[in-house]
């Protein structure tokens, strides 16, 4: 099965690369864009029984290695 774990900086927590972003769409034409916050995406293919237990792997890899619980927050997702 195939996870997917999104990890983006926690809100309160400067993004400057969010920020330069933000003000590049500005200047291309999207002035309605407010916070923007960068991040990483992990796809990562996992032997699981079921999606349960595939999206629980996912999450512990995210707690032990793929994210750092002080300034980022994850989501994990089964995608298939």
């Amino acid at each position: 099965m195939k996870v997917q774990v999104t990890v983006v900086p926690k809100s309160g927590v400067l993004d400057p690369q969010g920020k330069a972003i933000a003000g590049a769409l500005a200047r291309l034409g999207f002035p309605g864009v407010g916070d923007v916050r960068a991040g990483k995406v992990f796809r990562v293919e996992v032997e699981a029984n079921d999606a349960a237990e595939a999206k629980a792997l996912a999450e512990q890899m995210a707690v032990k290695l793929l994210c750092n619980p002080v300034i980022e927050e994850f989501e994990a997702e089964v995608l298939g």
